[in-house]
């Protein structure tokens, strides 16, 4: 009996959505108006992370609109989280290159052709990434420019250079590229950090796939000539939300540092972290004293510094708590 054979396919472009109901309609529509494609095979994947929305029904609606040179495909991954759901998209991606794209961000007309272009032109970036523009529903507060980077905007001018990976300089987990073969040789079917869960404060998700494709030695680009739009709503500027992101973003520092640290090394950065950390946080003290309740940035800033400083002790608590658990278990 033979066997029925996928075609293989230059590019798929992955969303990971949830609730996307409202979002998805605005991005579909932006990628049915993609230009300099026409000699590529390439394909849209949604992957529905659990909603509880009529998710579903929008793909297949728009489904009949995709019945061209480029198909649109509906999957669904129960286990929520977006590590998750962009391990499923990576299973079911038929493309050798995968771009993902979050339910928010929105392409330019070029966006995937520039994306693939660049892949040719650099065969051992594994990563790359271009520039997220914010596109704002309300202004946001003064000196934005300095946390941007957390919401995912990254305009990094217009030469093309090398994330510094080792530092953990690197791009989010949408609007970037990835070679699916860099990605299945190197990443683990089970994340560390699984995304945005209810009682899940840690973030690093975005990363966290990242350092490991980094680490067997593919390189990690940024390219300026992609560019997106992030849509911020108005909630994102306020204080809970911000806040609670600044610590999200520091409590996984540590474990996305132990990712490519050998075992002697671990205590260095266990102290590094800290005192480094500390340092940064005495500084903010000495130095704003008299600001630090009343100006929005400063507060994010020193939370992140505070969160970080905090985040191998964080690692150490929930990792006994899992030994704790496994002990019982047995």
């Amino acid at each position: 009996m033979t066997k029925l054979l996928v075609e293989k396919l230059d590019i798929t472009v992955a969303i990971p959505t949830y609730n996307g109901a409202t979002r998805l309609p605005q991005i579909l529509d932006k990628l049915l108006t993609q230009t300099g494609v026409q000699n590529l095979k390439w394909e849209v994947l949604v992957v529905d992370n659990n909603s509880s929305d009529n998710t579903s029904e929008v793909i297949q609606n728009y489904q009949k609109l995709y019945n061209g040179s480029c198909h649109l495909r509906y999957s669904f991954e129960k286990e929520q989280g977006a590590a998750f759901a962009r391990l499923r998209a990576v299973r079911e991606a038929r493309g050798e290159l995968i771009a993902f794209l979050d339910d928010d961000n929105l392409p330019a007309t070029d966006w995937l052709a520039e994306g693939y272009a660049f892949g040719l032109e650099y065969p051992q970036a594994g990563v790359w990434s271009g520039q997220i523009h914010g596109d704002f529903e309300v202004k946001p507060p003064e000196n934005f420019e300095k946390i941007q980077a957390f919401l995912a905007i990254r305009e990094h001018g217009s030469d093309p250079h090398l994330f510094d990976a080792d530092n953990l300089r690197l791009p989010p987990g949408a609007a970037l590229v990835v070679r699916k073969k860099a990605w299945c040789e190197n990443v683990p079917q089970r994340p560390i950090l699984s995304g945005k869960l209810p009682g899940i404060l840690v973030q690093g998700e975005d990363y966290e796939p990242l350092l490991y494709i980094h680490n067997a030695g593919w390189e990690i680009w940024y390219n300026p000539t992609m560019h997106t739009y992030h849509q911020i709503p108005r909630w994102r500027f306020e204080k809970d939300y911000l806040l609670n992101l600044a610590r999200g973003c520091g409590l996984c520092i540590f474990q996305l540092r132990l990712i490519n640290t050998k075992n002697w090394q671990k205590p260095i950065v266990f102290l590094k972290t800290v005192l480094g950390n500390l340092r940064r946080v005495l500084h903010y003290i000495i130095q704003y004293k008299g600001q630090l309740k009343n100006n929005l940035i400063l507060l994010f800033e020193m939370e992140f510094y505070l969160a970080s400083m905090m985040s191998p002790f964080y690692y150490l608590r929930c990792n006994l708590g899992k030994l704790f658990k496994n002990k019982a278990a047995t």
